[in-house]
């Protein structure tokens, strides 16, 4: 007796439905690729918005601009994301997965075109069985090409956010693009084909990690999509308003629309599984079969495990899903993104590095004073070029050789080398410590007090 490993694909054929969750679904779709397509052609201070630019190691967002030294908020945008799909699924489950992940955001897309070309479910699953013809080789071309094209752009518009989009708009008039940026826009354009065109719920059921831990993150009162079996069985045909106890039956007309509309082709009756989505699709699909057949609403819907065992109603349900787990993700996420808002408003806009000079350590010069060599990275962190002035505290006598001010280009960082000097009776032999202030001229506010170490010999 042959086995197999491996289940053999069959291809899901999702079915168009509308309601009030495929509202917020596309919704969800405009939001996301507005931002998406739309932030990188917004200017902003004769730039580019929102820009990523990896080669000067500078990160351009709005009125902001980030070094590498910053790389702590990046940190803390992570940690705020984590907390924040831990959060939405201890009350609601796969809100992320169902509204705004791009694979089920580019697979809507995807999907749209191929029923606007193809046509409804139906005529799609009848298009592939029907042998090679010269309109189903003009509907599959047309499709095929309208998903490349758009892929395409998908990866030109993500590599945009790298290289300034309108340069990589002329570089694509004379198709004179760099190797890397060309590498980018066909990588990137090809994976989006790839999962949303090809693969579709086959990423959600056996590449996504998240189908896979999400069970832990759930609890019996989290708010999960949800057939109602007491309800709905024993499932069968009937006429229009028949009322199900007459004929010993639930309220499930076993029609299946709740299966066609499913991206990934489950059975949402067979109780909750680890491929749903949460795009709540079934949930329009039964609501409107349940109007059509006079019967209430809500067979499938949002509810908790606990709220189907013991019949909640929506009171006693929302009192138990703001329960300590929950409570407890909200506090956190809130003193973070506290914490991440109040670092980024009071974030310095200027820089310093004060390294010591290692090749000379001291050297007596004119007048018997010491003198050591100080090396400054200074970074201007604002879109504005700016003047600065040193300044050296912590020894009797100590000054700054240049004493004259420098201008630091906008969002620019300058090297500058200075010599400080010190009377030699000023301090003990040895290492003495010392600081370095750098001060902008038009803003005192804007200042920053290094220390390093003075050294006089012994």
């Amino acid at each position: 007796m042959e086995e197999t490993l491996y289940a053999v694909r069959q291809k899901v054929y999702p079915r168009a439905v509308t309601g009030v969750f495929a509202t917020w679904r596309w919704t969800m779709v405009w939001i996301t690729q507005i931002l998406f397509y739309g932030l990188c052609w917004l200017p902003w201070n004769g730039r580019q918005a929102f820009l990523l630019d990896l080669v000067n190691r500078k990160f351009y967002i709005f009125g902001w601009v980030f070094w590498p030294q910053d790389v702590f908020f990046l940190a803390i945008l992570l940690i705020i994301a984590a907390y924040s799909l831990f959060f939405f699924t201890a009350i609601a489950g796969r809100l992320w997965c169902g509204y705004a992940c791009p694979q089920t955001v580019y697979t809507e897309i995807f999907t749209w075109i191929e029923e606007k070309i193809e046509g409804n479910r139906a005529q799609r699953m009848k298009l592939d069985q029907a042998p090679m013809s010269g309109r189903k080789l003009a509907l599959k071309s047309a499709k095929f090409g309208a998903w490349i094209l758009f892929s395409l752009w998908t990866g030109f518009t993500l590599v945009g956010y790298f290289t300034p989009i309108k340069e990589l708009l002329q570089e694509a008039a004379t198709f004179s693009f760099g190797p890397w940026e060309l590498f980018w826009i066909f990588f990137y354009g090809g994976f989006t084909y790839l999962f949303a065109g090809v693969m579709r719920e086959q990423v959600c059921k056996y590449m996504c990690p998240y189908a896979r831990f999400q069970g832990v993150m759930f609890d019996p009162d989290t708010l999960v999509i949800t057939y109602d079996t007491e309800r709905g069985e024993p499932r069968g045909a009937r006429r229009k308003g028949v009322d199900p106890k007459s004929v010993s039956k639930g309220s499930c007309v076993d029609c299946g629309i709740c299966v066609q509309v499913c991206p990934t082709g489950i059975d949402i009756r067979n109780g909750m599984q680890y491929e749903c989505i949460g795009c709540a699709a079934c949930i329009d699909a039964c609501d409107q079969v349940m109007e059509k057949m006079d019967y209430p609403k809500g067979l499938i819907r949002y509810t908790t495990e606990n709220a189907l065992k013991r019949h909640w109603g929506r009171k006693e349900i929302l009192a138990h899903v703001m329960r300590p787990r929950t409570l407890l993700y909200a506090g956190v996420l809130l003193a973070i993104c506290i914490g991440f808002v109040w670092g980024l408003a009071t974030r310095s806009t200027l820089r310093v590095d004060v390294i010591k000079d290692r090749s000379t350590l001291s050297r007596e010069v004119e007048g018997g004073q010491i003198a050591n060599v100080y090396n400054l990275h200074v970074m201007n962190m604002t879109e504005a070029p700016r003047r600065f002035v040193l300044k050296a505290e912590g020894l009797d006598g100590i000054k700054i050789s240049p004493e004259r001010p420098f201008e630091v280009d906008a969002a620019g960082l300058k090297a500058v080398t200075i010599e400080v000097t010190a009377p030699p009776e000023s301090g003990k032999p040895g290492s003495n410590q010392i600081f370095i202030e750098v001060k902008a001229e038009d803003d005192p506010s804007v200042h920053v007090r290094e220390k390093t170490v003075f050294l006089l010999p012994q």
